[in-house]
C-alpha cells in the first residue's frame, strides 16, 4: 500500500510540473497582451526591461529612468513593462513565468541584465539592448548595453531612444546627462 502512495505522489508531482510548464509562457503572454493593448490605445511603443531583485544595475537603470527630471520623457513615449528573470533559488517566486523564454527568444540569453527590448504597438521588435555598430541598431549580435554608464553605452542607448520615440534633442540630452550623473 505504501508503494502505491509513493508512485501516486510521484505521478501527481510529474503531472503538476507538466501543467505548470505548459502554463508558464501564458503568464508573460498575458502581461504582454495587456501591455501592447495599452500601447495601441495610447499610440506608444513598448519598452520591456528584464531585471532581477539582486541586480544592482537593474535597480540603477530603473531609478535613473524614474528620476523626476526625465521620467516623463519615457512615460510620454513608451509603455514600460518590467519582467523579472534569473532570480536566485530563494526568490524564484518573483519571476514572471515565461519571461526568460522571451528574453532568450530575442537574443538576451547569456547577455546579462538589465536587458531591454523596444517594440512598436504591433509587437514588432524595433531595438534591443545590444550595442550598435555605427548607425545600425543590432538585433542579433553585439554585447548588452545593460544600464548605460560609459559614454559609448549612453550614446548607443540614446540612439535607440531616438530611433524608437518622439523624443527631441533637448530631451535626449537630458536623458544622457542623467545617466552620466548616475
Amino acid at each position: 500500500m505504501e508503494f502505491k502512495n509513493i508512485v501516486l505522489t510521484i505521478f501527481l508531482f510529474i503531472i503538476t510540473q507538466l501543467i505548470v510548464a505548459q502554463e508558464t509562457p501564458k503568464a508573460t503572454e498575458l502581461i504582454l497582451n495587456n501591455t501592447f493593448q495599452q500601447a495601441k490605445k495610447e499610440n506608444k511603443n513598448v519598452f520591456i526591461m528584464f531585471k532581477a531583485s539582486w541586480c544592482k544595475w537593474c535597480k540603477k537603470m530603473e531609478a535613473t529612468m524614474n528620476d523626476e527630471t526625465i521620467s516623463k520623457y519615457f512615460t510620454d513615449n513608451y509603455i514600460i513593462q518590467h519582467l523579472v528573470v534569473l532570480e536566485s533559488a530563494k526568490n524564484k517566486n518573483l519571476e514572471n513565468l515565461g519571461a526568460e523564454n522571451l528574453l532568450n527568444k530575442y537574443g538576451g540569453k547569456n547577455q546579462g541584465i538589465p536587458f531591454f527590448l523596444i517594440f512598436d504597438s504591433e509587437a514588432d521588435l524595433l531595438a534591443d539592448s545590444k550595442m550598435i555598430s555605427g548607425e545600425e541598431i543590432l538585433k542579433s549580435e553585439g554585447d548588452n548595453i545593460g544600464c548605460p554608464g560609459t559614454d559609448e553605452e549612453i550614446d548607443a542607448f540614446i540612439f535607440k531612444l531616438q530611433q524608437t520615440s518622439n523624443l527631441n534633442t533637448e530631451e535626449l540630452l537630458a536623458i544622457a546627462k542623467q545617466f552620466k550623473l548616475n
